[in-house]
């Protein structure tokens, strides 16, 4: 509560409508002892704390609480679109708990919304969803048939150009609310370009309670700027640790934790910078995972190098008024230099930009990659013509392009 607290500072009136916040469980594991294992968000949202939490004008959602617990991700995402678009009206906060998630919903309703309106303009659920629980709580949201708002929903969508289409279904609502710190900052345009701008973006720093383990940090660096020097498999020396009290301003840590059920000073591989204090308890933001890199031989290119070079790289399509939607990468090691792979997910509005057999050719200097030092540098400085060509290979957002 107290996060909603803080932001209706800033944002009041948010208790006269409802929050339209896609969430969604995964598949469930066992371990070889038979023990379930899964993710922390599944098993919330499968406690007692989710399911008989307290009903307010703040956790009004949307979603229907057996869309959310569907196992089937595609029944539950058509399921909890049909109910926000239903009450479009009534939404003041959209949002995910991650930026990725709530991108893919606005790709999901770009394929289906046809089939939404149909749904709506009949009052009839489209009969590919099967989940007994989903049409029984679906059901009561689409109470009665409403052809004037499939129409409204249906002249929405229709459009050739989709910036702004969030404000358009949903004029009400006041900011968007998910995580875009760390690898999610890279969709922080591709939101911006659905708000068309007006719609601020919302993540609340974190505090650490110590009543819940033993919290203590490895020190990467300080400054906006942090190295990975500690073997990531190996004992941290007391020398390299620091409690809660002891974290400084803009700093960047590792989280290592001990906990009340036996695990003793476990390394998380969270890298977490320092963003401020309440009172004087430090308040922390995500920055990236500390064992997500792209390594070859003795160069290794961290999660933030490669966000900072991939933002340097993107200005490219500005020209094209393109948007770079989504990036993914490897490291190939096939051939000597070694180099790293990016794929490029690209939306554009305009037909004329590239269609599924041209190509782009652009210039990626040195400098661009600077961030990613080592390998990556070496390799466009290798290539007889510095120009990289990106082919298309798919077809999602927009085109999947091989950098």
């Amino acid at each position: 509560m107290r996060g909603i607290s803080l932001v209706l500072l800033y944002v009041p009136g948010l208790d006269e409508g409802k929050a339209m916040f896609l969430y969604f469980i995964k598949a469930e594991m066992s371990t070889p002892c038979g023990l379930p294992a899964r993710t922390v968000l599944t098993s919330y949202y499968k406690s007692k704390h989710f399911k008989c939490r307290t009903r307010d004008a703040f956790n009004d959602f949307t979603s229907p609480d057996q869309a959310i617990l569907c196992k089937d991700s595609n029944q539950s995402m058509y399921c909890q679109l049909l109910s926000g678009l239903v009450h479009r009206l009534q939404v003041l906060r959209l949002g995910a708990v991650f930026a990725s998630a709530f991108l893919r919903a606005i790709s999901f309703l770009e394929r289906n919304w046809g089939r939404l309106c149909n749904d709506i303009r009949s009052g009839v659920l489209d009969p590919t969803i099967t989940d007994p629980e989903c049409r029984s709580c679906m059901s009561m949201v689409l109470a009665s048939p409403n052809p004037c708002l499939a129409d409204e929903i249906e002249d929405i969508c229709s459009h050739t150009s989709w910036k702004g289409i969030l404000c358009q279904l949903w004029p009400r609502a006041k900011y968007i609310e998910a995580v875009v710190t760390g690898s999610m900052a890279q969709y922080i345009p591709a939101l911006e370009y659905y708000s068309e701008g007006k719609l601020p973006l919302v993540y609340v720093a974190f505090t650490l309670l110590p009543n819940m383990c033993y919290f203590e940090f490895i020190h990467l660096g300080d400054n906006g700027t942090w190295l990975v020097n500690i073997d990531e498999e190996g004992e941290v020396p007391n020398d390299k640790l620091v409690n809660l009290v002891s974290v400084r301003l803009g700093s960047y840590y590792e989280l290592v934790v001990t906990t009340f059920a036996g695990l003793y000073r476990y390394r998380i591989g969270d890298v977490l910078r320092v963003t401020g204090f309440h009172n004087k308890a430090p308040q922390f933001q995500f920055i990236c995972r500390i064992n997500v890199v792209l390594s070859i031989d003795n160069d290794k290119t961290n999660e933030e190098d490669l966000q900072k070079s991939i933002t340097s790289a993107k200005k490219l399509l500005e020209p094209h008024d393109a948007l770079l939607v989504e990036y993914t990468s490897y490291a190939d090691t096939s051939s000597v230099p070694g180099h790293y792979v990016l794929y490029w997910e690209i939306l554009h509005d305009s037909s004329s930009f590239l269609d599924s057999s041209a190509e782009l050719d652009f210039k990626v200097t040195p400098r661009m990659l600077h961030p990613c030092r080592g390998r990556a540098r070496l390799c466009v400085q290798a290539v007889p013509c510095p120009r990289q060509v990106c082919r298309a290979t798919g077809d999602t957002c927009g085109g999947v392009w091989h950098v």
